[in-house]
C-alpha cells in the first residue's frame, strides 16, 4: 500500500479515503489521529490491524459539532451540553450512551462510547465533507509514543494506512481528557488537555479513577483509551522521579549513567553533561511539557540509550495529564522522593 500525503487544501480527496472504507491519520490539537468511517465495523477493524491494538480497547468517535450528538447517543444529560459549550471543539471526549447503529468493534461492546469535536478545523471540515463520525485512535503503533507531527505518523504507519493529512504539529501535544457522564458524580477516565480543576469548576463534583494513577489488573476493562495498557513507550526503559524539580534533578543526575537518556526540566540540563538529554519546558510551563513529551519519548528510540529517567510536574493542571503519560510509558515504575 501506498500511503498519500495530502495538505489542507485537499480535503476531498481526503475525505473520499474514510468514504471508501479506507484509514486516513487526521491532525488534531491534541495528537495525530488514524481515521476511519466509525459506522463501517469492517474499516475500523483496520485501524486495530495497522495499529497493533488489542480489540478491548474502545475508540473514540470524532464529530464536526454537538449537533451530531443525537445521532449517535441516546440518554443525553444536559452535563454533555454545558461541557460542550464550554469546551468544544477542544481537547475534551465525553462518554455518552450509543444508539444501536454503533458497531461494537469501536466500543469494545460497551454500550457507551466516546464523543470529541476535535479543534483542528481541516479535521473537522473532512468529517463534514465525509459525513461520517471518524473512529480514530492517535496515529501510531500500538503502545509507543503517540504522534505530534504528520512524519511521527509517517515513522509508524508509512504502507499500513492509505494517506495522512498534514495539518502541522499539534498544539496541545497530549491526548483528550475522557470524562464520563453516564455515572453520577461524572468521573474523570484520562487526563488531558481540559484540566480536572476546570472540569469542576464546570460540574462541581468529578471523580478520577483510580487507573488514572496505577495500572489496570488483568481482568479489568477499559471503559475508555489508554486506560489498560502500557503506553507511549519508547524502547528503552523509563523511570520517572516525583518531587521537587531541583532535588529530582539531582537525584537523577547520581543514579543514572553515562548510557542513560534524560528528559529533563529546561533549566536542570546543565546538570547532565556527556548524555543523551531531551528537554520539555521550563519546570513552571506545564503547557509546554504536554506539546515536547512525546516528543522527547520518541526522540530516544532513535539513540542507543539503555535506560530513560525522567522528571515529572506536579499532579495539578494539564500536569496530571504529562504525568499520567510519563507514568505509564515507565509501566508506573515511580520513584517518590520525600519532602
Amino acid at each position: 500500500m501506498k500511503t498519500q500525503c495530502f495538505t489542507p487544501a485537499e480535503i476531498a480527496p481526503a475525505a473520499e479515503i474514510l468514504r471508501r472504507g479506507g484509514l486516513l491519520a487526521i491532525p488534531t490539537e491534541t495528537v495525530y489521529g488514524l481515521g476511519a468511517d466509525g459506522l463501517d465495523p469492517v474499516a475500523v477493524t483496520h485501524i486495530f490491524e495497522a495499529k497493533g491494538r488489542p480489540q478491548d480497547n474502545p475508540l473514540i468517535l470524532h464529530v464536526p459539532s454537538a449537533d451530531w450528538l443525537t445521532r449517535y447517543c441516546e440518554d443525553i444529560p444536559d452535563t454533555a451540553y454545558v461541557l460542550t459549550r464550554r469546551f468544544w471543539p477542544g481537547p475534551l471526549t465525553i462518554i455518552l450512551k450509543h444508539k444501536p447503529l454503533i458497531p461494537d468493534v469501536v466500543t469494545a461492546g460497551l454500550p457507551t462510547v466516546g464523543m470529541r469535536c476535535p479543534a483542528h478545523p481541516v479535521t473537522r471540515a473532512i468529517i463534514e465533507r465525509a459525513d461520517r463520525p471518524v473512529a480514530a485512535p492517535s496515529a501510531n503503533t500500538s503502545g509507543k509514543p503517540s504522534p505530534t507531527t504528520a512524519r511521527h505518523v509517517l515513522d509508524d504507519m508509512d504502507g499500513k494506512i492509505d494517506g495522512v493529512m498534514d495539518g502541522g504539529p499539534c498544539s496541545v501535544g497530549v491526548e483528550s481528557t475522557i470524562v464520563d457522564l453516564t455515572v453520577t458524580p461524572p468521573r474523570l477516565l484520562r487526563p488531558g488537555g481540559v484540566t480536572l480543576e476546570q472540569l469542576r469548576d464546570v460540574l462541581g463534583a468529578v471523580e478520577v479513577d483510580p487507573a488514572v494513577t496505577r495500572l489496570m489488573s488483568p481482568g479489568e476493562k477499559p471503559r475508555a483509551p489508554g486506560m489498560k495498557y502500557r503506553h507511549y513507550a519508547p524502547n528503552a526503559p523509563v523511570t520517572v522521579v516525583k518531587g521537587d524539580p531541583e532535588e529530582t534533578a539531582r537525584y537523577i543526575a547520581c543514579a543514572s549513567d553515562q548510557g542513560s537518556g534524560i528528559i529533563c526540566f529546561d533549566e536542570f540540563q546543565p546538570l547532565f553533561p556527556g548524555r543523551v538529554v531531551e528537554t520539555i519546558g521550563s519546570a513552571d510551563d506545564e503547557a509546554a511539557q504536554a506539546r515536547h513529551v512525546f516528543d522527547a519519548l520518541r526522540a530516544f528510540d532513535s539513540t542507543h540509550v539503555k535506560q530513560i529517567w525522567s522528571q515529572c510536574p506536579p499532579d495539578e493542571g494539564i500536569g496530571l495529564a504529562v504525568a499520567n503519560r510519563l507514568n505509564k510509558a515507565a509501566g508506573f515504575h515511580i520513584i517518590h522522593l520525600k519532602k
